[in-house]
């Protein structure tokens, strides 16, 4: 029976070439469309020794401090779980994403968790970690094994320098031209994405935890006008082209069309390709660019200076919650039958926000913000968003997974989401029209969009300068009352003007007419909005 034992680098070995070619079907589609196979086979067998080098490198240096059945079990669990999201979706497992993972409720991730998945999970991951752990492995002395398992990763680093240098040509252009296509590597990407969250994670806990100003004063222009009622919608995963207000071919805004003094803005970019990026940076006083995800917990945001300047603010989630937007407002979660009277057994659906509102309205002196954060379009579980009642585009999706449904089923499921969104924000416009003695508007904009098949890609969530456009180009709708102090037709002329989120905090502080001292920054932001009368000092 000697003979037949495993050793460490047998381990290794078959671990490696298990998880090279199970769970990297997504990236060798990628690179085999960018190198196609009569032109580059040579290469393309070099750059699999190479990733499997990478892989084995990895498994000999975890296995270093770590049982090597212990890691070589963790490596197949998470490399047959993350796969599945890189084939079936196209997804890519970036920081953006890890956090959007752990922040994401119990209520979200079930919609992920389809058979597929666990049959996957199973098939190629708990089965072949239960052989591991099955056959006998022959056992060697600490340091007879440590020496073993450090030349197994000296062999792969060996494996993979030797095997990068006859076509180092190539491998000049995979890494710099072709950057995207390392992402899709599993499971090193996602392991080096999830170190890095755990890095900022660590450091952000220990340097940012100190409240940070940005507004230092703060006052209300005086202009004896009447309180002002704003009502700020934060859709989810909605995409600018599936709205006929922007020229979609199905009619999805059937009540948004009848209103008058709309604005439909048709040149609007996220900060983000997902809920947990782009809410926080749409709320705070940075651009895209410069915004920092740690520290937005602890940096005041647009919602901390309404506060400040004495306007009433209150922020109502039906979605998993602000992403620390809200940490310092008055938040009701209206995911629970307790304070959502739109339940039914599979959802809380957006209308419920709705319930008490006017009461809350009654009870409230001076400007209020009220911020109504939807469920609006999440995926994959689109059927989910909405009532059975607004399923008008048939035959709809009603799947988790994506796979056992047409792309037809996929965007029908999702239009009818959208459908549902028009009279979500039909009924806010019902609202605010029952109280004419404020000032009223309302601001509907999504946080981010959604790949809805287009070249083999779903949902959301790749690398912003990476993502295609349609999980960036979102919808940014507004109705304005007419006692609003909105110029409602000069504003009109903006709706053509290319903008993004980075306009929200400006038009937030605009709106409710305060001076501050940001405003030489706010200057380089584009408006979205022109006030009848220019009171604000900038």
């Amino acid at each position: 029976m000697h003979h037949y034992k495993l050793t460490a680098r047998w381990i290794i070995f078959f671990t490696t070439i298990f998880i090279l070619t199970s769970g990297n079907i997504a990236f060798f589609k990628q690179v085999l469309a960018v190198y196609p196979w009569s032109d580059n086979a040579a290469f393309i067998l070099s750059l699999s020794i190479m990733l499997g080098g990478v892989i084995m490198l990895l498994l000999s240096l975890f296995s270093i401090v770590i049982p090597i059945r212990v890691v070589a079990s963790i490596f197949l669990l998470f490399t047959a779980s993350i796969s599945y999201f890189s084939d079936q979706f196209g997804s890519i497992i970036d920081v953006s994403m890890i956090q959007n993972m752990v922040e994401t409720n119990t209520q979200e991730a079930m919609d992920l968790v389809s058979t597929e998945l666990v049959f996957r999970i199973v098939l190629l991951g708990i089965l072949p970690a239960t052989l591991l752990w099955w056959l006998p492995v022959k056992k060697a002395g600490w340091g007879r094994e440590l020496g073993f398992t450090m030349l197994t990763g000296c062999a792969a680093l060996a494996i993979i320098i030797l095997t990068m240098l006859p076509f180092s040509d190539y491998y000049a252009s995979f890494f710099r031209q072709h950057k995207p296509l390392r992402y899709y590597t599993s499971p090193i990407y996602p392991l080096y994405s999830a170190t890095k969250y755990i890095v900022s994670t660590v450091n952000a806990s220990e340097t940012s935890t100190t409240y940070t100003r940005v507004v230092h004063t703060v006052e209300k222009v005086k202009n004896n006008s009447q309180p002002k009622l704003f009502i700020m919608i934060v859709g989810e995963t909605a995409r600018a082209d599936h709205f006929s207000l922007n020229g979609y071919s199905r009619n999805t805004n059937p009540g948004l069309s009848k209103e008058k003094r709309i604005i439909s803005y048709q040149q609007i970019h996220s900060c983000g390709t997902s809920t947990a990026v782009s809410v926080p940076c749409m709320f705070s006083f940075s651009n895209q660019a410069d915004f920092n995800l740690s520290a937005a917990n602890y940096t005041e945001n647009v919602l901390d200076v309404l506060v400040r300047a004495g306007v009433n603010v209150l922020w109502r989630d039906n979605n998993s919650n602000s992403k620390g937007v809200a940490l310092r407002v008055p938040y009701q979660d209206f995911r629970n039958k307790k304070l959502n009277p739109q339940c039914d057994e599979i959802e809380c659906h957006d209308t419920g926000m709705l319930a008490g509102l006017q009461q809350y309205i009654n009870q409230q002196q001076g400007d209020i913000f009220i911020v109504l954060h939807q469920m609006g379009s999440h995926g994959p579980a689109y059927f989910k968003r909405y009532p059975i009642s607004f399923e008008k585009f048939k035959p709809a999706c009603h799947s988790i997974e994506l796979s056992t449904c047409t792309q037809e089923e996929i965007i029908n499921a999702f239009d009818n989401s959208i459908l549902y969104t028009d009279y979500f924000l039909s009924k806010v416009i019902s609202l605010l029209k029952a109280n004419a003695q404020y000032e009223t508007a309302m601001f509907y904009v999504s946080d981010h969009g959604e790949s809805l098949g287009e070249h083999n890609v779903y949902l959301h969530g790749l690398p912003y300068w990476f993502a295609p456009d349609t999980q960036k180009h979102v919808p940014l709708i507004a109705w304005i009352g007419p006692t609003s102090n909105i110029d409602y037709p000069r504003s009109l002329t903006l709706k053509e003007t290319p903008n993004t989120h980075d306009a929200i905090a400006k038009t937030l502080l605009d709106i409710f007419e305060l001076k501050t001292d940001i405003y030489p920054y706010f200057n380089q932001i584009k408006p979205l909005f022109y006030l009848r009368a220019v009171n604000v000092v900038q």
